[in-house]
């Protein structure tokens, strides 16, 4: 005899045994959690995979074995896969704004309740390792054997996918670390918001799909101030966030450590909200102004990049659409005031199906006055790459040209040497891949092609001559009278 349950009673009991599962390997493990971050895949209604077995309590899932868990899944699940990367959460979200103790209403997370209803094989990993989560996308990746499109919900309702062909749909949600209880719970209830419309705008494409939910890094430092100012606090949180930051510590000196080994400089970092969102790293930054009939050049480098070195990063900002990253000098060829700028945006292009940035202009701002060379006709990527070029100038095979011809861009010159910047989708401290700015024909196949194009004409000419010749059609015989050959013939 089959008995019936209510919506509501389901609802309540995923969100129970969800939060109190999470709960219970928190406490089961407590030494260690603030170096973990949830795990959760399910598949799209009426999509079912085989049952795997979640990992004993207390037990932390590795890279190795998140690899396993993952190529299970996509083997013989559907493999469009839709990845909600936050930037920061922990087990004790859900425990605390999950609604696992009879305050149902206050649940922050009723689309995914629904959706792992709705789902006949969820997944849950509690605790998955750090470095394990940082390399989710790359092991995606690798699987499904194609590239990460960061999407965002409007986006996504332009995109048409296909079952039989893979895709790996990356949609960043933000974490921010709130002065009180509520504005943690308003974020991630909001991230739930975007959640359910990305399922919903996949459930009207009838495309059969894998989703997983998982962070970047562990929020354990802002569930414990939000836990502390409301329960009273107690000894043991302040000694788990104090190591939690003395362990950020070590991991930024021993990154340190390996760069000054390696003898590279560190790329410039702009963070927004504790989070980096823009990259940058040059070889060489050199600007000139033209002075008296001369070329005056000052080197930025010494300035921006070494041991030590933080240029100041003022009047920088970023969000989801457009970037700018300024650099602040001062003293730069006799103005007391300078100003790099590099203003990115990204938009999407229908006809490549994905969103591509680019590097609008390079400004100089000095004394008042501003300089603008445009780049957007040349320097160009897409929007989850890094850009890279081994020269970018506005002098020789230049990139970045004046804004108009009565621009004061026309009396500057600008050089960058081997230079790189990223200014959306930054995941850490690294750069993405790069999209190099090299073409496909080069000098030096250019000339190896007009040399080898120059040979095949000789030879064709060569075959051609060989071709006209013609045997001749008389022969003199020695025993017979000779051969008269007329004049006029």
């Amino acid at each position: 005899m089959k008995m019936a349950v209510t919506e509501g009673q389901r609802l309540c009991s995923i969100s129970a045994v969800l939060a109190v599962l999470l709960g219970l390997l928190t406490i089961s493990n407590g030494g260690t959690c603030d170096e973990q971050v949830p795990l959760i895949l399910w598949t799209s209604e009426g999509i079912s995979i085989p049952s795997q077995s979640p990992p004993a309590a207390g037990h932390i899932v590795g890279q190795q074995q998140l690899a396993s868990y993952l190529e299970k899944a996509l083997n013989v699940g559907p493999r469009n896969v839709v990845l909600f990367l936050q930037d920061k959460m922990s087990i004790e979200d859900f425990t605390i704004y999950g609604g696992a103790f009879g305050n149902k209403q206050d649940s922050v997370f009723p689309n995914l309740e629904g959706a792992l209803m709705s789902s006949s094989s969820p997944l849950v990993l509690p605790a998955v390792s750090w470095p394990a989560s940082n390399v989710v996308i790359g092991q995606l990746q690798d699987q499904l054997e194609t590239s990460p499109l960061y999407m965002d919900p409007e986006t996504l309702s332009q995109l048409r996918l296909n079952a039989s062909s893979p895709a790996l749909l990356v949609f960043r949600l933000p974490y921010g670390i709130g002065a009180d209880l509520m504005s943690a719970k308003e974020i991630l209830s909001g991230n739930d918001g975007v959640i359910g419309q990305v399922l919903s705008i996949m459930k009207t494409q009838s495309v059969p799909y894998t989703a997983i939910y998982t962070a970047l890094q562990p929020s354990r430092e802002a569930a414990s101030l939000s836990l502390e100012s409301d329960l009273g606090g107690g000894r043991s949180l302040l000694q788990t966030r104090g190591g939690y930051r003395e362990k950020g510590r070590q991991r930024e000196k021993q990154r340190r450590i390996e760069e000054e080994k390696t003898g590279i400089d560190s790329p410039v970092e702009f963070k927004e909200d504790e989070n980096i969102c823009i990259l940058f790293w040059a070889k060489r930054l050199v600007v000139s102004i033209l002075r008296n009939g001369q070329w005056n050049d000052h080197d930025l480098t010494p300035s921006t990049f070494g041991k030590g070195i933080k240029p100041e990063l003022h009047g920088s900002s970023c969000d989801k659409t457009k970037s700018k990253l300024a650099l602040n000098y001062a003293n730069v060829l006799g103005h007391s005031s300078f100003k790099l700028i590099f203003a990115m945006s990204q938009r999407h292009y229908q006809v490549s199906a994905r969103r591509w940035f680019t590097l609008d202009a390079v400004e100089l701002e000095y004394d008042g006055t501003k300089a603008i060379f445009n780049g957007s006709r040349n320097i160009y990527a897409p929007a989850e790459y890094s850009y890279r070029c081994e020269s970018v100038t506005s002098f020789r095979w230049p990139l970045l040209v004046p804004r108009s011809s009565k621009d004061p861009a026309n009396q500057w010159k600008v050089s960058f040497e081997d230079i790189q910047i990223q200014g959306f989708n930054v995941i850490g401290r690294e750069f993405s891949y790069a999209s190099d700015c090299a073409g496909f024909f080069s000098p030096g196949i250019w000339m190896g092609l007009m040399t080898s194009l120059l040979m095949v004409l000789v030879l064709a000419y060569g075959l051609h001559m060989i071709m006209q010749l013609h045997t001749m059609d008389r022969f003199d015989d020695p025993k017979g009278p000779a051969i008269s050959v007329p004049q006029t013939e």
